[in-house]
């Protein structure tokens, strides 16, 4: 979360490999790194959260704002026809990934579910204890919450808070990323549904665009486009 220290290690990174792939943080800095290294003829790939306006070679991830669209219609559906108050947490808004997401939340809130307020978002940097933090003073602030979307990771920290506050079993949870911290919750019923990539496809998929541009083929040549799974307790793999 330290765009100039991620920036520093892009250019250390780039006087030693033939690429680099990363996931970005969305500031000049980092651009400006990406572009330098564009320039030295080091390939730039980003992956699950891209960089906006750069000079990266090729962006491997989901359609965040389908996945923030996706979170938005099952946390809705499972809370049902109640009238109430939603709540997000999130990373960062300096990955583009989570602003994504969160702006494809809010749109279909906006455009299905106008009787569910949404209380503002809390960046707990995808760390367990300030996503506790966070949900405590959600919980403290608005004793009726209906549901949560976290946007990134950290999960088991959301989750430690609504077991605490007995509201395991009451507030709807949705999250990211399939994990052994999240499995454990979709058994025990705290998190409702995950939405998560395949990582293993995602750096499949890195080294392809790698292998393209090394053959001067377009650099997303035999990809297809990556494609989100949503996770309940009754499916997982």
């Amino acid at each position: 979360f330290n765009p100039h220290g991620l920036a520093q290690c892009l250019l250390e990174q780039g006087r030693a490999h033939d690429g680099i792939a990363f996931m970005a943080l969305d500031h000049p800095a980092v651009r400006e790194a990406v572009a330098t290294l564009a320039r030295q003829g080091v390939p730039v790939v980003t992956v699950v959260s891209d960089l906006s306006h750069s000079q990266r070679a090729a962006y491997v991830g989901l359609d965040n704002r389908a996945a923030g669209r996706t979170a938005a219609l099952i946390l809705a559906r499972f809370i049902g026809r109640r009238a109430g108050t939603v709540a997000l947490v999130a990373g960062s808004r300096s990955y583009r990934a989570h602003e994504e997401r969160e702006m494809g939340f809010h749109s279909l809130m906006e455009e299905l579910y106008p009787d569910l307020e949404i209380a503002g978002l809390r960046e707990g940097h995808d760390d367990a204890q300030r996503n506790y933090r966070q949900t405590l003073a959600l919980l403290e602030r608005h004793p009726h919450l209906l549901g949560i979307y976290n946007i990134g990771g950290a999960s088991d920290g959301v989750a430690r808070a609504l077991k605490e506050s007995g509201r395991d079993q009451k507030v709807v949870f949705v999250g990211h990323g399939l994990t052994p911290d999240t499995r454990a919750l979709l058994v025990d019923g705290t998190l409702d549904a995950v939405i998560t990539q395949s990582p293993h496809t995602i750096v499949l998929n890195a080294v392809q665009v790698f292998s393209n541009l090394r053959r001067g083929r377009d650099p997303m040549s035999g990809i297809d486009a990556l494609r989100l799974s949503l996770v309940l307790r009754e499916n997982l793999p």
